[in-house]
């Protein structure tokens, strides 16, 4: 799908991965790009330099996200492109208090299956659209620092995938975005990590990528190459957890319980 002339929407476009893909599709010509997310400062900023429209909200409400999309449609027509970006960092084991556990699991799954609730029988009317989220390679592979995140990552990449087999013949197009190590503030706030083994990229070289994809309507978006061999070497799951535990020891992540690591 090409984004031109198309309505799109951008959660977590405050900063980071979201900014850059908002900024992405109004360059390559949205009819309406509307970007979402708690920061209603920085949102505004990012709106007006692509000449956007700003919904402040938390994405983890379902009526937050019925709301952004109702503005949306108010705005520009129907929503083409939904790209649930939104994310959270928080820290710990199996000891991760019940919060950073529903909060993860609120807004790394379901505001996915909110935005799916009220857009898949729109797009299947219309027989189009398209509905991205960014799901991190920890939800290919694990998250050592971070119980919460790395499983509701991998309940993130789950969903797509049940969403593309449900409605990939339908007209809906379904992605799912698996970077490692991006230059944002949530890598900045965590501090080394064994998500940086291959390298920090920026934001930008990661929006051109989810250009790429789209243009292709390639479901898995790789912007680490990388991810995908660790994927087949993850097959062999003992061979692969024991790799993992050296690599624990090395890098020192994960060993120090509950502890935040920002949103």
């Amino acid at each position: 799908m090409k984004v031109k002339g198309k309505v799109c929407v951008v959660t977590g476009a405050a900063g980071g991965i979201g900014e850059a893909i908002a900024r992405r599709y109004a360059k390559e010509g949205a009819k309406g790009v509307v970007v979402a997310d708690m920061d209603a400062a920085r949102l505004d900023k990012v709106a007006k330099d692509i000449g956007g429209l700003a919904v402040a909200g938390d994405i983890g409400k379902e009526s937050e996200v019925k709301r952004l999309i109702a503005e949306a449609e108010k705005k520009y027509g129907p929503v083409d492109v939904f790209f649930s970006n939104a994310g959270i960092g928080r820290g710990g084991h199996e000891e991760a208090t019940d919060k950073d556990w529903a909060d993860s699991w609120a807004i790394h799954v379901m505001a996915h299956v909110y935005a799916a609730r009220v857009l898949v029988p729109q797009m299947l009317k219309r027989g189009e659209g398209y509905l991205l989220n960014t799901a991190s390679a920890a939800g290919l592979l694990a998250s050592m620092g971070s119980a919460p995140y790395g499983v509701t990552k991998h309940a993130g990449v789950a969903l797509a995938e049940h969403l593309a087999i449900q409605y990939g013949d339908r007209g809906i197009r379904v992605s799912v975005l698996c970077p490692q190590a991006v230059d944002t503030n949530m890598l900045r706030m965590a501090g080394a990590t064994a998500a940086s083994v291959d390298g920090v990229i920026v934001t930008d070289a990661v929006a051109q990528t989810v250009i790429e994809a789209m243009d292709a309507e390639t479901f898995l978006i790789l912007p680490h190459p990388e991810v995908k061999e660790y994927m087949t070497r993850k097959l062999d799951r003992d061979r692969w957890l024991r790799g993992m535990r050296r690599l624990r020891d090395k890098t020192g992540e994960g060993q120090e319980g509950n502890k935040s690591k920002g949103a």
